[in-house]
């Protein structure tokens, strides 16, 4: 067939579904928008703006100022415009328009006229325009504000930012007048030998009509029938219920087995409207001061957290970012993400459908305490739409109300316990009545323990107190306090590429590095503020973690806080500023040393890793053997120095740390190649290769700052700051802050929030870097680099 007539064809099937009387369609219109930067509420003033510009949806107009280094970001209104043409309208449809995420309140015009509105930026709406649109352009504007608003949660107090904007898809959706609002699925029996599903249907039916039929089909996931029904429709509710469906596959974390089912509305016999939904067949216990239980068997709760951003865009991801973040979360091995602290982008549910994982999905009361009578409504508003547009997702087993509720109170007596239950339990009712199936769950929180299902206390042993091998007491304590406990939130800050000899250890201890003829050991009450922040502390205090739950039977399973580093208001002064730098990857999910931590315990895919590959640079005495860990999740073992082996060694999950895949090395002067091969159990061998470069004498005090630059294969350049001594030694103890300056032929890749793209960094072991984009002129690129220690440091970079 020619190619051309292929699209045109394609285009005039497209054309006549649109307009047709007996489909629903769902139409992205992300592309094409325009935006003007401007708060006034007034439309016709918006429209006569000059200044708008033109850009493709998602989008926040806080992607970068949110992370730049001016305190503050931009809380405000905004404007988007669009010209959607319709090319013909069909009396016998309805049109809406469905907006994912408008992030906080929205204002949707259409041709002049107010169309509808929305509070809560975290959960998808739909606007009814059937009755203001017209048939070719029509004119789509709509006002989006993130303005500090007490009465809409999250807090502004919370630990992320408030992204301002359209931040997720929009769609045009059309409908037969007669049409299938939702249909709400539920499995009122299962096990592993037979299974039921009910079906309830919500049915738009304005003219009254005597003739509609409701059809459910319902196909296994290898796309064979399994089950149908039709039944008359004489009512705005329609119930279908399939009994004794024989073996079910089941949905489980390993094998996420999905059913479709298909509803379609008839009327005088022909089909006027369909939709299509997934099914799992699953059930879960949490027992009692106990384990967690799925489909009858014991499932250790494998977690991590996720907040909906990433570099260079904040909020408004494409689908394919929310893709990547949760195939990484699976490919980690974990079973099981709390949403922190907000309901995300339905990509994500539709991923942990497919993919496997337990979902944790929380209504954003985060901080901010009990509100008034405004702020109430607006927050049982927000549950009742999360739950009823998530209910079919299998994936979900718990509907969370809030996170640190009563914390930071945002009105006057916002803390008051008594007041904060009354409310708490009248959000618990709202979710068990809208569905009876799943669990409610708060955490931190502890005067309202009692009223929600499931209870997660903060632990967070070994960073904000205590030490990490206190673990074990903490949870053996709240696993009899609380009949349904779950430890949500642990772990602590890492620095991309800082690395100690001796990290603090896990009673707390920070020991000398081995230079010192006797040892010298100083307690540390509080890792958080002793600005430490080595990969090597976070690495020893997941392995404790992991090893503790890993090993307890009747442990129900912990939640890692969080999975990728993200962007905060609240920690101006971290070493990248503005991030909460707790993630096991960085904000692009580039991995750091600890998800390789999680890996060995949790994955399935043979590796090895030897820790680490952001420490080639290392120092220390002669004779003095550091301890090498290799994280796999292989059987046995092997790793080899500079040529020789150093032994086999078997991988015990009794032993700690890394599972007693541990040696000692006596590092050479100078290039020293580490190797390690893992063997599973079938014969299949995996191996890893690090290069450190060793010295024996240990760096002075930094003296000044050297920078070079190497040409990257997106043909950026990467500029890098070294710390060196009197003797150009890289000073490997340095960790100031530095700040990066891009004069002429190019511009830094600024407010990104990661390790290369922030022009303030401090250092890790004595090196910063950051990407600069030339800026096509093949003029040199000027760099200077700068903190208050030193004069500033000039690079010219030859543009090949």
């Amino acid at each position: 067939m020619n190619k051309t007539f292929s699209i045109f064809a394609l285009f005039v099937l497209f054309q006549i579904c649109l307009s047709s009387s007996f489909a629903q369609t769902k139409m992205n219109i992300n592309d094409n928008w325009l935006y003007l930067e401007n708060h006034t509420p007034n439309l016709n003033e918006a429209q006569k703006a000059s200044n708008w510009v033109s850009l493709n949806l998602p989008h926040t107009w806080n992607a970068e100022d949110a992370t730049d280094l001016v305190p503050g970001y931009r809380r405000d209104a905004s404007w988007y415009q669009k010209k959607l043409n319709i090319a013909k309208i069909d009396q016998n449809q309805v049109y809406s328009l469905y907006f994912e995420g408008s992030n906080v309140t929205t204002k949707v015009y259409v041709n002049g006229k107010e169309a509808g509105s929305h509070i809560g930026g975290y959960i998808g709406f739909s606007v009814d325009i059937t009755k203001l649109i017209k048939e070719g352009n029509n004119d789509i504007f709509v006002r989006v504000d993130n303005s500090y608003d007490i009465e809409v949660i999250p807090s502004q107090k919370s630990d992320f930012f408030i992204y301002g904007g359209i931040t997720r898809d929009v769609w045009l959706v059309s409908k037969y007048k007669n049409h299938i609002e939702n249909i709400k699925i539920t499995t009122p029996e299962v096990s592993a030998k037979k299974a039921s599903v009910q079906i309830v249907s919500s049915i738009v039916n304005p003219d009254n009509a005597k003739d509609l039929s409701l059809t459910i089909i319902l196909k296994n996931p290898k796309g064979k029938k399994v089950a149908s029904k039709t039944i008359s429709v004489s009512d705005k509710i329609s119930t279908i219920t399939f009994e004794n469906i024989k073996n079910p596959e089941l949905w489980d974390t390993e094998k996420p087995n999905l059913y479709k089912l298909t509803a379609s509305l008839s009327e005088k016999n022909q089909i006027k409207d369909s939709i299509s939904e997934k099914v799992g067949f699953r059930w879960f216990e949490f027992k009692d001061h106990g384990p967690f239980y799925l489909n009858g068997k014991r499932l250790l709760i494998r977690g991590t957290h996720r907040h909906e951003e990433q570099a260079g865009v904040g909020a408004a991801m494409t689908n394919e970012q929310h893709w990547a973040d949760m195939k990484s979360i699976k490919e980690m091995g974990a079973n099981f993400v709390r949403l922190a602290h907000y309901p995300q982008d339905p990509e994500i549910y539709k991923a942990c459908d497919e993919l496997g994982l337990l979902v944790w999905d929380e209504l954003p009361w985060c901080r901010g305490g009990i509100g008034n009578e405004v702020w109430k409504t607006n927050a049982k508003n927000m549950l009742e739409e999360i739950i009823n547009q998530n209910y079919n997702h299998p994936s979900i087993i718990i509907w969370s109300l809030g996170n640190e509720i009563n914390w930071l109170p945002d009105f006057p007596d916002g803390d008051n316990a008594e007041k904060t239950n009354a409310f708490l339990t009248e959000l618990n009712d709202i979710a068990h009545k809208l569905d009876p199936t799943r669990k409610t769950a708060i955490r931190k929180y502890y005067e309202g323990s009692h009223i929600v299902d499931v209870f997660s206390p903060s632990i967070w042993s070994g960073w904000y107190s205590g030490s990490y091998k206190s673990y074990q007491k903490a949870i053996d304590v709240y696993k009899k306090e609380y009949k349904h406990f779950i430890h949500a939130e642990y772990g602590g800050d890492s620095h991309v590429g800082r690395h100690s000899e001796n990290p603090v250890t896990g009673e707390n201890v920070i020991k000398a590095e081995g230079w010192e003829e006797a040892i010298v050991q100083t307690k540390v009450a509080n890792i958080a503020q002793i600005g430490d922040w080595s990969e090597n502390y976070i690495v020893d205090l997941f392995d404790w973690h992991l090893h503790i739950s890993e090993n307890d039977p009747a442990f129900v399973g912990n939640v890692q806080w969080a999975f990728k580093d993200f962007a905060t208001p609240l920690r101006p002064e971290d070493d990248i500023p503005y991030m909460n730098q707790k993630g096991l990857t960085d904000r692009n999910g580039v991995p750091k040393d600890a998800y390789y931590v999680f890996k060995s315990y949790w994955a399935k895919e043979p590796f090895t890793y030897i820790e680490s590959h952001t420490w080639t640079e290392r120092q220390g005495p002669q004779n003095t053997p550091r301890t090498i860990s290799v994280f796999s999740n292989c059987d046995k073992v092997t790793l080899s120095h500079n040529g020789k082996s150093l032994g086999e060694k078997q991988r015990n999950l009794a032993l700690y740390p890394a599972n007693g895949l541990t040696w000692d090395v006596n590092f050479a002067k100078g290039e020293n190649v580490l190797i390690a091969i893992g063997k599973t159990k079938d014969g299949k061998t995996v191996s890893d290769t690090l290069k450190v470069n060793y010295r024996f004498n240990k760096n002075d005090t930094a003296v000044s700052l050297q920078l070079s630059s190497e040409k990257l294969k997106n043909g950026n350049y990467l500029v890098t700051a070294i710390a060196v001594d009197n003797n150009n030694l890289r000073c490997l103890d340095y960790e100031a802050s530095v700040y990066f300056q891009c004069l002429k032929g190019g511009k830094t890749l600024k407010n990104q929030g990661t390790p290369t793209g922030s022009e303030s960094i401090r250092m890790a072991n004595g090196k910063a870097s950051i990407e600069v984009i030339p800026d096509g002129s093949n003029t040199p690129i000027e760099m200077t680099a700068l903190n208050q220690s030193f004069k500033g440091e000039y690079l010219r970079i030859p543009v090949e």
